[in-house]
């Protein structure tokens, strides 16, 4: 969400004239995030996100924009994609589309309690199961195949160490991915990105209320385990070392299986899956931190703490998931 793409009050004035949503109040730029230039747009009709799409081309953009429009439908509180005046769900801006869509209530909890857990959890699983009559379909990008095209390009980077940790664990993946226990595992439309920040709370009488998942643009059809364990490895953990705080885990898995119980393959595959969340993103932040482009308000996370997150893994005892 670094601003890669500025925008001039003019040129948001001349796009702004193809939809419905009033005069401009506020706009500024968002600057976390590192691949989407995204602004906080607020008019006379209410207040949006407006994002230009700095990697995903107007042939992808369907799939993540119309499942949060069908995710919405179904009380998945979600971003709702505003329609331009053609019908479209995005229009050109500065020759790259880009899409406004509702502003969630709330926000981020960045020291999440197991209050917090149980609502994600809950909420995730419905998500889930919300998916599945989704008519659309596109594979998680960020997925083995993009971990293996990638790779090469970090290696020079790593240590011995951590050269020897990257690509044991991606043989590892490797392995697991193509078993007949993963192909076995139930799937459908995922988040894969639903991190802490990437979640919205608005806290009212002293409960905890969810306002809202949003920054779909890395969703995917994925193993729903693999949704789970991205989660739990960023919600459910000690940030200084990566150490997962049972209590947390509990609260998460608990409640997602309240809607959604795992099945057989899934408990045992728990660890495996949990590993795959952590190297698909230290293969990321690696990337990001060594091959970095350009942007006004960019700041590429830290790819230690993903590595201490996989050290983790790799060294816990395979374990089931809580039931």
């Amino acid at each position: 969400m670094a601003v890669f793409t500025p925008v001039t009050p003019s040129q948001l004035d001349d796009w702004l004239q193809n939809y419905d949503l009033g005069d401009v109040a506020e706009f500024r730029g968002i600057a976390s995030g590192i691949e989407n230039s995204n602004f906080f747009l607020t008019t006379t009709h209410g207040q949006y996100v407006l994002t230009i799409f700095e990697n995903l081309s107007a042939t992808q953009l369907p799939f993540y924009l119309d499942l949060m429009r069908h995710l919405a439908s179904h009380g998945v509180p979600v971003p709702d994609p505003m329609p331009h005046r053609d019908g479209s769900l995005f229009a050109e801006l500065n020759g790259k589309p880009a899409t406004i869509v509702t502003k969630l209530e709330g926000a981020p909890e960045l020291a999440p309690t197991p209050a917090h857990c149980i609502e994600v959890g809950q909420m995730l699983a419905r998500l889930h199961l919300a998916g599945r009559d989704f008519p659309q379909h596109q594979h998680n990008l960020r997925s083995l195949a993009w971990w293996q095209e990638n790779l090469p390009a970090i290696l020079p980077f790593l240590a011995g160490d951590q050269r020897a940790l990257i690509e044991t664990e991606l043989a590892h993946q490797t392995a697991f991915f193509g078993s007949a226990d993963y192909a076995s595992l139930p799937e459908g439309p995922c988040h894969c990105d639903l991190f802490r920040d990437n979640v919205l709370f608005a806290h009212t009488a002293g409960h905890v209320r969810l306002g809202g998942f949003f920054d779909f643009y890395f969703a995917g059809v994925d193993k729903w385990l693999f949704d789970v364990a991205v989660c739990v490895n960023d919600w459910c953990i000690d940030l200084a070392t990566g150490v997962l705080d049972p209590s947390r885990v509990d609260a998460m898995l608990r409640a997602y299986q309240t809607v959604r119980p795992f099945t057989p393959a899934e408990e045992r595959h728990w660890n495996d899956m949990l590993r795959a969340g952590a190297l698909r993103f230290w293969v990321s932040r690696l990337y990001d931190f060594h091959r970095p482009r350009e942007a006004e308000m960019l700041k590429p996370h830290d790819p230690g703490h993903f590595e201490r997150i996989l050290r983790e893994r790799v060294k816990a005892a395979p374990h089931p998931a809580t039931r």
